[in-house]
């Protein structure tokens, strides 16, 4: 049995059978001040959220991203976020973007699968849960 630990906050580690990374996107990051659009569907989510003070809910959805499971933050700042987030058995590898687009008056949001051709809706959920943390704030 293959065993690998993934690092996720400092001093804590998750066992997975498997760490099915993966190369990161290549259009993660801000284009055109936007996120990009989802290259598919089957493994991919993105919406838009619209609020009053874009960069208050960006600040205010912080906590809700860092209690998603297997969540480590790999940028923040200017109004964005970028996380990974790695699951529990298989250790596969998920990007999470978020942007707090001032002039839209939206939070931007994408969650992107790095491997496999679907999600199987996890990325989907993920985008729902913090939604509702959104609301809820």
């Amino acid at each position: 049995m293959l065993l690998a630990l993934v690092f996720t906050a400092p001093g804590a580690a998750r066992a997975s059978l498997l760490h099915l990374e993966g190369a990161p996107p290549p259009d993660l990051g801000l284009h055109q001040e936007h996120i990009s659009p989802c290259p598919s569907p089957a493994h991919c989510a993105r919406e838009d959220w619209s609020v009053t003070n874009p960069a208050a809910a960006l600040e205010k959805l912080l906590p809700a991203v860092l209690a998603l499971e297997g969540i480590e933050i790999v940028e923040t700042g200017s109004g964005y976020i970028h996380a990974t987030a790695t699951s529990r058995i298989f250790g596969f590898v998920d990007d999470l973007e978020l942007h707090a687009a001032a002039a839209d008056g939206v939070i931007e949001a994408r969650s992107l699968s790095r491997v496999g051709d679907s999600d199987l809706g996890v990325n989907g959920r993920r985008l729902a849960t913090l939604r509702r943390a959104l609301e809820a704030a």
